[in-house]
């Protein structure tokens, strides 16, 4: 197939499409680039889908510049050993790619990878002219999510922040110890350290109200789940470590899939009902005002039995019902059955009458589950604690086995399980 400026044939873009389908760390929200006179605001396993804020899906081309990597990471596909058909396309492959797909309405964006290929600087100098190539050259304002390579010069990460919306550096697992065993090439602080200074040029950039953008819509990263032994308490500290501390928009939770075999890793997948219950968690954590300490239990998981919200208030019975009249913010929030556009719809109609169920029903507030932690006007509808545990599990089974088979993880539909917990 010819693309524009450069040549790919279909077997090139399966291999490269088709590798880059395990990373789940893009998400095309929160850019704000405009569109300034150019171009750009299926192939199957090329296509991801991705949801703006306002609930929007749009589409990605989602692809590797290489799947030849020198690093031998052991619960990788791209590894070095492993024996699987490589291919490596050129920046103006990418570029006439893009193009084409884009005036096909294929596709209205790039989330671009790649495997170490050669060298990390190497690696990285190519996915820069990748971006610089679809700016400057092609006239491309769609939106751009670049993943960072651990062991660039920092040099050719910033230029190339410069032309993307969003870039990651995947910090994959979640301790120093598990990465010296499973990714020996890797080490925390080649990705740690990246975060960091971006996060500090952008704060530069910002100030010094510099022309252009400079990763407008932040950073985010990916930690697989399940292929290394560390609890979700230590990825939950780790994730909270991330957003308060370096500034990440989105941790992505990838259960682990066994697609190669080695004796260090497990023999069985993850779970998804795990992954389910750290991204329920990472959401509290974002929006509902919760810390990770309060999430957890002494054992450091999450409970399979019921989403974080419904355990930590199971947990504090003696804290609860609570008054919707009288309940401030931070309280409402952590009722499961109210979420963040509940507890402030409450907060805006009790200013002018007494709220009743009747009241809280037509606002769509989730009673099956609040109206056993709360009073309207003095009313109490709900069951005693055993009873309240008992139907919370049944209700929490039947929800886990529709959410599980309906969604993937993105952001409408985390909105949708976590939003009303």
């Amino acid at each position: 197939m010819c693309y524009n400026g450069g040549m790919i044939d279909e077997k090139t873009l399966t291999i490269l499409t088709e590798s880059a389908k395990y990373d789940v760390s893009c998400s095309s929200s929160g850019s704000g680039r405009k569109n300034e006179g150019g171009i750009g605001n299926g192939y199957a396993s090329g296509c991801c889908h991705s949801f703006t804020p306002d609930g929007r899906c749009i589409s990605l081309l989602k692809i590797l510049l290489s799947n030849d990597c020198i690093y031998n990471c052991k619960y990788c596909l791209n590894r070095r050993d492993n024996d699987i058909p490589r291919a490596t396309a050129t920046a103006d492959d990418i570029c006439g790619l893009v193009m084409d797909f884009y005036k096909r309405n294929y596709i209205e964006g790039l989330f671009l990878s790649s495997a170490v290929h050669i060298s990390p600087n190497f690696t990285m100098e190519q996915l820069y002219l990748v971006v610089k190539k679809l700016r400057t050259e092609y006239n491309f304002h769609g939106y751009i999510h670049v993943k960072g390579i651990p062991h660039a010069d920092m040099e050719i990460v910033n230029k190339t922040a410069l032309f993307a919306d969003r870039m990651s550096f995947n910090i994959e697992l979640p301790s120093e110890q598990s990465l010296k065993l499973l990714a020996p090439q890797k080490d925390r602080e080649s990705l740690l350290i990246p975060m960091s200074k971006l996060q500090r040029e952008k704060e530069i950039f910002k100030a010094e109200k510099k022309k252009g953008h400079f990763l407008p819509a932040g950073q985010t990263t990916q930690m697989i789940v399940g292929a290394s032994p560390e609890k979700d308490g230590m990825i939950l500290r780790l994730s909270e470590g991330l957003y308060r501390k370096k500034g990440l928009k989105r941790v992505y939770y990838s259960s682990y899939v066994p697609v190669v075999h080695d004796t260090l890793l497990p023999e069985v997948a993850g779970g998804a009902l795990r992954e389910h219950r750290l991204y329920q968690a990472d959401w509290l954590l974002r929006f509902y005002g919760f810390d990770a300490e309060e999430l957890l239990p002494a054992d450091g998981d999450l409970s399979p039995d019921y989403d974080p919200k419904c355990a930590w208030a199971l947990a504090h019975m003696d804290l609860f019902p609570v008054e919707v009249n009288r309940a401030p913010l931070e309280m409402l929030l952590r009722v499961p059955g109210i979420g963040a556009r509940g507890a402030q719809k409450i907060l805006n109609a009790r200013k002018y009458t007494k709220l009743t169920f009747e009241h809280l029903k037509k606002m769509r507030i989730v009673l099956k589950r609040a109206r056993h932690f709360i009073t309207a006007n003095g009313k109490f509808y709900g069951a005693n604690e055993t009873a309240v545990r008992g139907l919370l599990a049944a209700a929490e089974t039947q929800a886990n086995a529709e959410q599980l088979s309906l969604f993937s993880m993105n952001e409408t539909a985390l909105s949708a399980l976590t939003g009303e917990l």
